[in-house]
């Protein structure tokens, strides 16, 4: 490989603007793949949180199935139910505070905060990838323009267009434009797939909340049947 044509060689010719908008690009490729990586082992520990929903429908009574549900304070499950059994108690133990709110509708308020406390968890860091995938192709591009500058700067300086005054400059801009891409591509495609393991955490995590209000509220959990009809299933059926 000849030598003139390496990266190297193109890292070393550059300017401090060439060399900015590497860094910068390398900085938002090691953010993304951070994010990428993070938010995709906190989705797998809530999909297998998310399996022991049916060992705590199964418990012998409300302490044993938090136990069930691990002891992880992150766990959006076990927090949903530890909400709900306070909200039912605090409701029940002081009555006179909620006269114009009934036990259905403060234990609904105090169970959908802390589904939207867990919402903005799994958002978490979501707003970095989705940056990084509408702005990475741009910070390219202004290296790109920037390496077709030096070429037309090398043109004009010797007044001939030949291939070893431009091959040096147009490189660089080929390079600025991959770089673009490579940081842009898996940032936009690990956001894609976070959104969708997201509403996978949140579907389940909502249906909890639905069996779980109801049996706090009428000591059933209600579930659908293949009919699409209603039905009350007791606790440990």
């Amino acid at each position: 490989m000849n030598t003139e044509l390496g990266l190297a060689h193109f890292w070393s010719a550059g300017d401090i603007v060439t060399k900015a908008v590497a860094l910068l690009l390398l900085a938002m490729s090691l953010a993304s793949w951070m994010v990428i990586v993070l938010k995709a082992m906190d989705l797998q520990r809530y999909r297998r949180q998310a399996r022991s929903i049916e060992s705590f429908w199964h418990a012998a009574d409300f302490a044993d199935g938090l136990s069930k549900l691990g002891t992880d304070p992150a766990n959006p499950f076990r927090a949903l139910a530890l909400e709900g059994r306070e909200a039912a108690a605090h409701h029940n133990a002081q009555p006179q505070l909620h006269d114009s709110l009934g036990a259905s509708e403060w234990l609904t308020r105090a169970m959908r905060n802390s589904i939207d406390e867990s919402t903005a968890r799994l958002q978490g860091g979501l707003a970095v990838l989705a940056s990084v995938g509408s702005t990475a192709p741009f910070v390219g591009l202004f290296g790109t323009v920037w390496g077709i500058y030096h070429a037309l700067l090398a043109i004009g300086t010797s007044g001939q267009a030949t291939i070893d005054k431009v091959a040096g400059p147009v490189g660089e801009a080929l390079i600025m434009t991959a770089l673009g891409l490579a940081v842009a591509i898996p940032a936009v495609l690990g956001y894609n797939a976070l959104v969708r393991g997201n509403k996978g955490v949140l579907f389940k995590l909502n249906r909890f909340a639905h069996d779980l209000h109801a049996y706090l509220v009428t000591g059933s959990r209600v579930s659908v049947d293949d009919a699409g009809k209603v039905v009350p299933m007791k606790k440990g059926s």
